[in-house]
């Protein structure tokens, strides 16, 4: 059975592996793209790329009922262990940590971090990246929230990703445009735009990112509708 990846809307990814394992990435499963009626059946690696609510809103919910293992930076581990969290893997850029089979490692990220806890915002450390080695051999990074940077070529060197989940929308991250030098850095064969599309000002699309890359791109764009699974 091949990787199967589900975009869920935002940030939001639940990847299934070979063996049955499945990551799920930045856990907010009430945004408005989420697709209805969609239903997670399993989770034994929840990777959580920053503290903003639009990353993190069901991750105490979601460990509790799965009971992954859950990889962020040491700043969360601590906000969710005292929410009862367990599991717990904080780590922080430049470290690797296995689970489900993978190699995990923790790359940057140029966004801000920070946690709403009732009516206090509590620091949440710094926002990351992460880029995964399945029990193939090959290699996904999610970005998280990001703007380009040009170190994106290091990612390329230390872990050549196949697959690169990028953020599109403008405003908070990259737009298109940036999104378009991030694949010339990083070489991915394929790309999936991400946090495009759940608000208005949230103006990037992947037709914008096709057309920037040009026809003789060797990037594939990967632009499935939420809820759709793409085969990896």
């Amino acid at each position: 059975m091949a990787t199967r990846i589900t975009w869920l809307g935002h940030s939001t990814f639940e990847i299934q592996l070979d063996s049955g394992a499945v990551i799920l990435i930045d856990p907010w499963l009430t945004n408005p793209k989420f697709p209805k009626g969609y239903e997670l059946k399993r989770v034994d690696l929840l990777l959580i790329t920053h503290g903003h609510f639009d990353h993190i809103a069901d991750a105490v919910s979601t460990a509790a009922k799965f009971e992954p293992t859950v990889v962020c930076n040491f700043e969360i581990s601590l906000w969710l262990e005292s929410k009862g969290v367990k599991n717990l893997v904080g780590m922080n850029k430049g470290g690797k940590t296995s689970a489900a089979g993978c190699t995990i490692a923790m790359v940057q990220a140029q966004h801000s971090s920070s946690i709403q806890d009732g009516d206090q915002v509590l620091y949440g450390g710094e926002p990351a990246g992460y880029v995964v080695k399945t029990p193939d051999g090959r290699s996904f990074y999610h970005a998280g929230d990001t703007n380009l940077f040009s170190d994106m070529e290091l990612i390329r060197r230390l872990y050549e990703p196949e697959l690169a989940m990028l953020p599109i929308g403008d405003l908070y991250t990259m737009d298109p445009r940036e999104a378009a030098i991030a694949c010339e850095f990083l070489g991915p064969k394929m790309v999936m735009p991400m946090h495009y599309g759940t608000f208005p000002p949230l103006v990037g699309t992947p037709e914008q990112l096709r057309q920037l890359l040009g026809s003789s791109s060797p990037v594939e764009v990967l632009s499935p509708e939420p809820g759709e699974t793409i085969t990896w």
